[in-house]
């Protein structure tokens, strides 16, 4: 907004009011001049459209009898927001009005939310491709170990047995893939904010600007309640990757597959 207005320390501004005055000289808007004593930015919307005046001097304009219209509260946790606001509203006396920046700001994060619904759609569809690469491996152990489970079979080894045993190896390969995808994945969240900011000073572009988005970093938290619905819908489909390969291996004919040995 300084910049906007081309103002500097010291310089003299006058804010008014769209309401009037009635005075002796007749209808007046309400206006005071200020000085200004700081220039502050936060990277976001805010830089635009907000000020900060001295309460005594908000009070005489406003003409409130030095008596404060709102209260604005900070909060550790953005997302109680609504929750403290409601509180607190029940905790004083009289009726107020009350927002929350999932108010004011709501439509942004409602997008967002969805974005991280469809992502999270779009990952549980790559997770199903790659339980795919678990049948086609598991399917062609089988084909490869045909003659082998034909001896099992004829050494008195049971349909079940040998199902069992292709559903723990393709259950190792699901259990390995699972913790080191979901050990890479809690490593690459902790440490994004830091590599985004580092390739940004590698590369001398910033990929957010603060006059295009909200946010001019790039945030991450890690909620371990993702971690494991993630970690467990892999290892779930991992797992049933590894029931039609076992079920063919239990269904090889050991005459028909020793006929030509």
């Amino acid at each position: 907004m300084a910049a906007s207005l081309r103002l500097k320390l010291g310089d003299k501004v006058t804010v008014v009011l769209p309401e009037a005055s009635v005075t002796p000289a007749g209808v007046l808007p309400r206006l005071k001049r200020f000085t200004v004593k700081g220039v502050f930015s936060v990277g976001a919307e805010l830089d635009g459209n907000y000020t900060l005046i001295h309460m005594d001097d908000a009070s005489k304009l406003m003409r409130t009898g030095g008596k404060a219209l709102g209260v604005r509260l900070l909060v550790d946790d953005l997302f109680a927001a609504p929750k403290v606001a409601e509180q607190a509203a029940r905790s004083l006396p009289g009726r107020y009005y009350i927002s929350d920046w999932t108010r004011t700001h709501g439509n942004l994060f409602q997008a967002i939310r969805m974005e991280k619904t469809m992502i999270g759609l779009l990952l549980m569809f790559i997770v199903a491709v790659a339980a795919f690469n678990i049948v086609s491996t598991l399917v062609m152990v089988v084909t490869d170990k045909t003659a082998d489970i034909a001896i099992l079979r004829t050494m008195g080894a049971t349909p079940g047995r040998i199902m069992r045993i292709f559903m723990v190896q393709g259950a190792v390969i699901g259990i390995f893939g699972t913790l080191i995808g979901t050990a890479l994945g809690i490593v690459g969240a902790l440490n994004i904010s830091a590599f985004i900011s580092w390739l940004e000073d590698a590369l001398g572009h910033q990929f957010l600007s603060a006059d295009v988005y909200f946010i001019s970093y790039l945030p991450s938290q890690l909620q371990w309640q993702d971690v494991f619905i993630i970690s467990g819908a892999g290892l779930a489909m991992s797992l049933l990757a590894t029931i039609y390969p076992a079920w063919r291996a239990s269904r090889v004919d050991p005459a028909e597959a020793l006929r030509y040995e």
